[in-house]
């Protein structure tokens, strides 16, 4: 996730950041002023941003000092120029608890704000680190324009001050929010990772003038969908100025693809990743002694798989285990650049010429991709796939609309390939996806859950009976140790093995069965559905989501067109690059695509559409403008919008 958030506490968390994050996770030396700090440690100094500033008498862009990031996030929520404002008032005969109260605002809190790590991807900052000055720059603006656009975002459509009895009323903070942004230039293994800590105060002005606080909650609750709106700006601002393109990479086997820019060597991204080989390392054996932990009666003290829930503290734990120590000696941004260069020709197993040129080759790629795949946004098919994916994934079936907003974005991602798109089409994509293929099935019992964004979703059609992915058995190996029995805890490792060369059950992850979900209703609505006339064209709007080494080339003489495979042009696959395909990072791996599993799919894909199309039969009578209007406009070019309206389920809702 590009994305993360951590609470900030007045105290000795606070003090923390006064210490090293705000100094590039450097050891700010003791009785060092703050700007010096930060120049000895080679990062600029922090800048304010947000449209809450001016309440505050501050401008954006303006430089962040310590003593109003000592009065905004170390005192419990003052006023960043607090000392200021006491001293007036005792000036003009005010008693000190007087004046104390003249530079709060409102209450004194115990968490002070969130800080939120913007970085973009590895093959976004990658381009940063080996492209000359201008390529720099170009990434830099885009990176800090995307996060004004996701802080304007979260005032707009997450923050809410809650005040009364227990928080029950919530309102948007009208003037905005404040934060304190601080860049970093390299991560704690010392590879290039550009990266802002954003310190957002959790101090909001109402309507009448009064201070409250945002409610942190709702800020956790949104990360991902944060998360997806960064990674969609960044990525196509960059392709936009630079004439790059996106493409989706599977980086865990088994987990959602990730975009990164078409022609930057995966093994360059490996050559950054030395932390996260570690931290995988320690994981494995965290895995292993977490199921084989027994307690004083020789009992399993946990479950004998481990489940998602686990498997991301056991991840939390590693990561703390293996963390570094701060780096040394500051270097400018000019001298680690030149040092990353030569480290990753020396030690990534990348050709020099490649790193050099990285812009040139990312640059020819994504003209072939662009010449061959366009950009089709049909948005009732996107709503398809958003709200299979999202009914898979979440536990029980059951989900709120920003789960559906952070998956509409990284669809449109997907499908975009880093070109630009309409504001208000994930909207528009989430809109469609309650109106047409969600249930509301709310049952509020507080004023909280009567909001729209609480509202509780499950899908209309039921795809429990979808095939899960199973894995062709392997052959054998004589010198392994073979795996236990689901049911029963691992034997103890043997010695001499190392990490990742013992078996670990896990519970299978559930991205695999979202795909397989989104295809099935997909077919079923292209072979069973017609509505006003025209059909759903499913491979005209999964064309760009395809990695483009899958589609089939056109022949070079017409005259040889019957040679080819009789399929439809829609069922057009190079089973040759398909092939070549199988070492690569791709989400292909995902779903073990190879001529005979296409042929089991397409039954499985049959005999599930049979299965929805008896469920959608209970619908057909809902009147037929509540149905979205399917479309295949061409670049980015959607149907009209589709208002969501009444639900038929428990309660009426968004």
């Amino acid at each position: 996730m590009a994305v993360d958030i951590r609470i900030i506490r007045a105290g000795q968390m606070y003090r923390y950041y006064l210490r090293e994050t705000v100094v590039g996770d450097g050891r700010r030396p003791a009785r060092t002023p703050l700007r010096a700090a930060q120049e000895q440690a080679g990062v600029p100094v922090g800048r304010w941003v947000g449209r809450g500033l001016a309440a505050l008498g501050l401008g954006p862009g303006e430089e962040v000092t310590e003593a109003q990031l000592r009065n905004l996030f170390g005192e419990r929520g003052r006023h960043p120029h607090a000392d200021r404002i006491e001293a007036d008032r005792l000036a003009q005969g005010a008693s000190p608890a007087e004046a104390y109260r003249a530079g709060a605002l409102g209450r004194r809190v115990t968490v002070t704000g969130v800080d939120f790590v913007f970085r973009p991807q590895p093959s976004i900052y990658l381009l940063w680190a080996f492209g000359d000055e201008e390529t720099r720059l170009v990434i830099e603006a885009a990176h800090e324009r995307a996060i004004v656009r996701v802080l304007e975002w979260i005032e707009d459509e997450v923050a809410v001050i809650r005040y009364g009895k227990d928080g029950i009323y919530r309102v948007r903070p009208p003037g905005g929010l404040v934060a304190a942004r601080f860049r970093h230039y390299e991560a704690r293994s010392g590879r290039p990772l550009l990266h802002d800590h954003v310190l957002l105060s959790v101090k909001g002005q109402r309507l009448g003038g009064k201070w409250g606080s945002i409610h942190t909650t709702a800020l956790h609750e949104n990360t991902v969908a944060a998360s997806a709106l960064y990674n969609e700006l960044v990525a196509s601002e960059v392709c936009e100025v630079l004439g790059l393109a996106t493409e989706p990479r599977t980086v865990t086997d088994g987990r959602r693809p990730v975009m990164e820019i078409a022609g930057v060597p995966h093994e360059l991204i490996r050559w950054t990743a030395r932390r996260s080989d570690q931290i995988a390392s320690c994981l494995s054996e965290l895995e292993h002694e977490y199921v084989t932990a027994v307690d004083d009666d020789g009992e399993p003290r946990f479950l004998p798989v481990v489940s998602e829930r686990a498997r991301a503290k056991l991840n939390q734990i590693a990561a703390r285990k293996t963390r570094p120590p701060k780096k040394g000696k500051a270097r400018s941004l000019a001298q680690l650049r030149a040092d990353w260069k030569a480290s990753a020709i020396r030690t990534s197993g990348v050709p020099a010429d490649v790193i050099s040129s990285l812009l040139e080759y990312a640059r020819a790629a994504a003209a072939a991709i662009r010449a061959r795949v366009a950009a089709v946004v049909d948005i009732a098919l996107a709503a398809v796939d958003v709200t299979a994916t999202v009914f898979v994934m979440n536990n029980g079936g059951r989900f709120h609309r920003r789960h559906l907003l952070a998956e509409a974005r990284r669809h449109l991602a997907l499908v975009l390939r880093g070109r630009r798109r309409d504001p208000g089409l994930d909207d528009q994509v989430v809109a469609t996806a309650i109106t047409a293929h969600c249930l509301d099935i709310s049952e509020p019992t507080t004023v909280r859950g009567l909001e729209a964004g609480y509202r509780l979703y499950t899908a209309r059609w039921a795809l429990s009976d979808l095939p899960a992915r199973r894995r062709p058995p392997a052959a054998p190996d004589p010198d392994r140790r073979s795996p236990t029995d689901p049911g029963e805890p691992p034997a103890p490792r043997p010695p001499g093995q190392d990490p990742g060369e013992w078996d670990v059950p896990r519970v299978p992850l559930p991205y695999d069965r979202a795909v397989l979900a989104g295809a099935a209703v997909r077919e079923q609505l292209r072979t069973t559905t017609v509505v006003r006339g025209r059909a759903y064209d499913v491979v005209a709007h999964q064309q760009a989501a395809m990695p483009e080494q899958l589609l089939a080339h056109e022949p070079a003489d017409p005259e040889h067109d019957d040679q080819d495979d009789k399929r439809g042009r829609h069922e057009a696959l190079d089973l040759a690059a398909l092939r070549a395909l199988r070492d690569s990072r791709t989400d292909v791996e995902a779903l073990d695509l190879t001529a005979e599993r296409l042929r089991h799919l397409q039954d499985a894909f049959t005999a599930a559409a049979d299965r929805a199309h008896t469920t959608m039969d209970r619908y057909s009578h809902r009147d037929d403008a509540e149905m979205p209007q399917p479309g295949r406009p061409d670049d980015q070019q959607a149907h009209r919008q589709q208002e969501p309206g009444p639900h038929r389920g428990q309660e009426a809702g968004h």
